[in-house]
């Protein structure tokens, strides 16, 4: 199945597993909104797309020694940042390859 993390809890919470709250966003505005939305203090920011190793990888226009797809923030500010560093990005992990995927949420 070819299917976004968001999507699985979605699917998990109908049949009435617990998951845990978090919001899809396409934007930077839109992660500023989500983190609104939840209690906080502490934030996961994660990149969504088709592959695993998401935390270890690392993308192409960032430098070497920044951090991978899934990210802790203290702050709203830091939820923002994160997600203006991961959308429209190139995520490399091993399996997504060389070539890596595009974030798009």
């Amino acid at each position: 199945m070819n299917i976004h993390e968001y999507q699985g809890k979605a699917l998990l919470a109908a049949f009435g597993a617990p998951i845990s709250a978090g919001f899809p966003a396409m934007s930077v505005a839109e992660a500023v909104e989500a983190a609104r939305k939840l209690p906080g203090p502490l934030y996961v920011v994660k990149s969504q797309i088709h592959a695993g190793g998401r935390g270890k990888g690392r993308f192409k226009e960032l430098p070497a020694d920044a951090k991978g797809g899934v990210r802790l923030a203290k702050s709203v500010a830091e939820v923002e940042a994160h997600a203006k560093e991961m959308l429209g990005n190139t995520l490399v992990t091993p399996q997504t390859g060389p070539a890596g995927k595009q974030v798009n949420r």
